[in-house]
């Protein structure tokens, strides 16, 4: 062979050999197009395509009126799909489209932004960002109506991806009692993870894609689970009481420079909590509501002299025929318990007194003594009065986080001679604060211990009441009425001449009793206090009990009369001011009221507003359309009768809050999520933001105040 025909073999053979590998590669890709086609391209939807949750919408916590406490406002994230329009849609609007978006996120030129988006269409792109931020709900409509946007999804490419952000409308008042959620959206501290199941609602799913840059985007195609949303907890907290005893308590930290304090106002009868703060120290000039020292240990200390009253209840219990005149003696004011010295706050003593007074006046020798003589036989009786009085079982509340109360038995290994005497004045025990409220609670209601709560009812989204939370009894008495009644007496006593003589009101009857327990640490008691006052009132018709604990007080006052008490009696005084119902025994001398005296711009609720004329005695007349749940202003007629007409309410813009208290104004203002600041006392005289002007969520607003 040659070597022209050895060339023109291996040619042949080379092409041959392309052809076969030819063939090969088109019948596979035919045998995959048509026999595996179904296979690979379900793989490809697997990778491409995928079923992603859809977060439901958190329910609502409210206070007893119904206001917001906590809610889950809705935000989106806005994004196009330059190649859903068709071309005419996107020629014609697309110059238009850029300057709307251009205008509202403030980041790119109209022309860059025309640039980008036919960039986009061009390359196929089907997910295109706008913005860097969310948009709020009212936001969200506006860019729906954007040219090329108003033809919707499928037509007009606007893709709107939701997510909620959880909103508290006052802020910081009950923070730690409402709690928060994480970044999953659970609750993790007070309400919030206490009722999380009801709260949370359930997730549903939809379809979404991968798109351009590894994102996935949902896929309309109407294949989805409509998400169940949560359900709405209603508190009985009332956000009035709840602000007055904030600002009272936080105001007694910073002055006394405490470590942390709480308050807890209970309504006597049933055992609503009313209000719940609680404020520990951040840094040197800031406090926060950052645990909840009402029910968790790090509030649950020493109970100090705010337990003597279980004591003395204990000694009637066991002896009735013990008078409050019964002699004690205290000495010079020291008293040896074989190797240690009690003292009591008077220096050189009360020498020989009444167990009235011994009570009244906090000695810690009288009280101690007299537990001590009467049950050092038998201290486990003194023990079992105590578990009668409910101190020792756990209240079962319904925030997570109480806790156990410690009441030492005398078989527990720590048990010594000391210990009778000493849990006699509130040591050697380990209490909450509300435990205590609770035993205050029960003598205030006539020996009934009922069972404190927070969560009044549970209601689903179309307002069915889904858990009602009825008051529950947990113990029909706790002592006999002879008990109760010197027991009240002794609490009477301790405002009127005793160690928290300095809160006695001339309006109403306050009982209770003042505390100072000196800390334990390190296997010995150091030169640091817990203070407290527990009590209620009135005291001849109990509404509210109350508790006041302030933690190591640093200045000059370090007294439980001193530090805590006064912080009770701004909060009663307050209390006292805003309930009507505690007045209704009073006789009301009213004047004649002539028709210049009626006031003209009255602007608040109807049936607030109704009931102060009743009492006044003027004449008046609703306008159509207004009953007790409208916002009203008023007007006079010729007759002299003042005339309710309604005060119309937008939520979408500025309402007129001029004339009106600034407990009206900022009910209104904050549950359309404005920022409100306030300058001045009294009435609203005028507003930063002119009514009618378009308002958004955030946004701040300035009220000016003046007496009239």
């Amino acid at each position: 062979m040659n070597i022209k025909q050895s060339i023109l073999l291996r040619v042949r053979l080379s092409f041959l050999l392309v052809a076969a590998v030819a063939l090969a590669i088109v019948a596979r890709i035919v045998y995959i197009q048509f026999v595996e086609g179904d296979y690979w391209r379900q793989k490809a939807e697997r990778r491409d395509v995928r079923l992603q949750p859809i977060p439901a919408l958190r329910g609502n916590i409210l206070a007893d009126d119904e206001r917001l406490l906590a809610t889950s406002l809705p935000f989106y994230k806005v994004a196009f799909d330059p190649v859903a329009p068709d071309e005419a849609t996107f020629k014609a609007g697309i110059d238009s489209l850029a300057w709307y978006a251009a205008h509202f996120f403030g980041d790119r030129t109209p022309q860059e932004y025309k640039h980008f988006f036919v960039n986009a269409r061009r390359q196929g792109r089907r997910y295109v960002p706008l913005g860097r931020k969310a948009v709020d709900h009212s936001d969200m409509q506006k860019i729906a109506a954007w040219p090329i946007f108003r033809k919707g999804r499928l037509k007009g490419g606007i893709i709107f991806e939701q997510e909620t952000r959880r909103f508290n409308p006052f802020h910081t008042l009950a923070r730690r009692t409402i709690g928060y959620v994480n970044n999953e959206g659970r609750g993790v501290v007070g309400i919030e993870l206490s009722f999380d199941k009801y709260l949370r609602g359930k997730p549903g799913q939809a379809v979404y894609r991968r798109s351009v840059g590894n994102r996935w985007v949902p896929f309309h195609d109407g294949s989805f689970i409509e998400p169940q949303d949560g359900m709405d907890v209603y508190t009985t907290l009332d956000v009035n009481i709840q602000d007055v005893a904030h600002h009272a308590l936080l105001k007694a930290l910073v002055e006394n420079d405490a470590d942390f304090g709480c308050v807890v106002v209970m309504e006597v009868k049933t055992g609503a909590i009313k209000a719940m703060v609680n404020l520990g120290r951040v840094d040197s000039a800031r406090y926060a509501e950052n645990y909840n020292y009402a029910i968790g240990s790090k509030g649950s200390a020493d109970p100090g002299s705010v337990f003597k009253l279980a004591s003395v209840m204990a000694l009637f219990e066991d002896n009735p025929q013990l008078s409050l005149n019964a002699p004690v003696e205290t000495g010079d004011g020291k008293y040896r318990f074989w190797d240690v010295v009690l003292r009591d706050p008077k220096p050189d003593g009360y020498g020989t007194i009444t167990l009235q007074q011994a009570f009244e006046y906090s000695s810690s020798i009288g009280i101690a003594r007299m537990v001590y003589e009467h049950f050092k036989a038998n201290p486990q009786r003194f023990i079992n009065y105590l578990h009668q009085f409910g101190l020792s079982t756990p209240l079962d509340f319904q925030l997570v986080g109480e806790v156990k109360p410690y009441i030492k038995n005398t078989n527990d290994p720590t048990w010594s001679r000391l210990s009778l005497p000493w849990i006699a004045i509130g040591y050697e025990t380990v209490v909450s604060p509300l435990q205590l409220l609770t035993f205050y609670n029960a003598v205030a209601n006539n020996g009934k211990m009922v069972q404190p709560f927070i969560v009044d009812e549970i209601r689903d989204k179309e307002g069915r009441v889904v858990v009602d939370y009825e008051p529950v009894l947990l113990r029909e008495r706790i002592c006999s009425p002879q008990t109760l009644q010197k027991a009240r007496l002794l609490l009477e006593g301790v405002v009127e001449r005793g160690t928290a003589r300095n809160i006695k009101s001339k309006q109403y009857k306050i009982a209770g009793k003042t505390s100072t327990s000196q800390k334990f640490k390190d296997g010995q008691y150091i030169k640091e206090y817990h203070t407290a006052f527990a009590g209620y009132f009135p005291a001849d018709n109990p509404k509210y009990s109350c508790i006041v604990v302030i933690d190591n007080p640093r200045r000059n006052l370090q007294y439980g009369g001193e530090v805590a008490a006064p912080v009770f009696r701004k909060i009663a005084d307050e209390i006292y001011s805003m309930d009507l119902s505690i007045h209704e025994d009073k006789v009301i001398t009213r004047k004649a009221v002539s028709p210049k005296q009626i006031p003209y711009n009255e602007v608040g609720k109807a049936a607030d507003l109704q009931r102060i004329f009743e009492e006044l005695d003027i004449p008046q007349k609703k306008w159509e359309g207004v009953d007790e749940h409208s916002w009203v202003f008023s007007s006079t007629a010729p007759d002299s009768t003042v005339v309710w007409k309604p005060l119309l309410l937008d939520d979408d813009n500025m309402p007129d809050v001029r004339g009106m208290s600034l407990r009206d104004a900022l009910f209104i203002l904050e549950n359309r999520g404005l920022n409100v600041w306030v300058k001045g006392k009294g009435k609203v005289l005028r507003q930063s933001i002119e009514p009618g002007r378009s308002i958004k969520r955030g946004q701040p607003v300035t009220l000016y105040l003046e007496h009239p």
